[in-house]
């Protein structure tokens, strides 16, 4: 490898290290060509057969609450009455969520071929937001399973919800935790 791509992959290196999932955001708004701009980045990932089998869905402003709402529906009676306001007030604080979609392909080859690359663009979408200087949080809380939350949202059938990505200015970035040093979790085969 030359410098210049030593250099290139030390920053990436670095940029990988240094993200982290917020959870704690600013209130001020995200423009939304900014996030246009930051998935035309993400959906670079690898992608087999250039299928592209990704969607997105942003909420922002007032309809931040609808989404709120459908997803407080999804909650039990207990729930709804614990923790309803406080998720609807943590919604509504959160500049910008979106719900990133993929079409479910029938076979089982190319569903897990195309899970894998909307996860790849949602990592994607992560570094560049974060090299912005916009947090992201990926959920895939229980309720992007349900029927009622995934029409109140515009799911169709024959597709999946990944994930649903918080996005903002972080008011906090949590620590750094130590990750496992992949040689603990390496088998080496060299010869037979």
């Amino acid at each position: 490898m030359n410098t210049m791509q030593n250099e290139k992959l030390g920053a990436i290196s670095e940029l990988i290290k240094d993200r982290r999932s917020v959870r704690a955001f600013k209130s001020d708004p995200i423009d939304t060509d900014l996030i246009t701009e930051l998935l035309n980045v993400a959906v670079w990932a690898p992608t087999h057969g250039l299928r592209e089998p990704w969607r997105f869905i942003l909420y922002k402003g007032e309809a931040r609450k609808p989404l709120a709402e459908a997803m407080i529906r999804t909650y039990t009676a207990e729930e709804k009455e614990r923790l309803a306001a406080q998720k609807l007030d943590y919604f509504m604080q959160i500049p910008a969520h979106l719900v990133v979609v993929m079409n479910e392909d029938p076979r089982q080859k190319q569903w897990e071929e195309d899970f894998a690359c909307v996860c790849c663009l949602i990592q994607n979408f992560q570094l560049a937001a974060w090299e912005a200087g916009i947090g992201v949080v990926w959920k895939t809380n229980p309720f992007i399973h349900s029927p009622n939350f995934r029409e109140a949202v515009g799911v169709k059938p024959g597709e999946k919800i990944v994930g649903l990505l918080h996005i903002g200015y972080p008011e906090q970035v949590p620590a750094v935790r130590p990750r496992t040093d992949a040689r603990e979790k390496l088998i080496i085969k060299e010869s037979v």
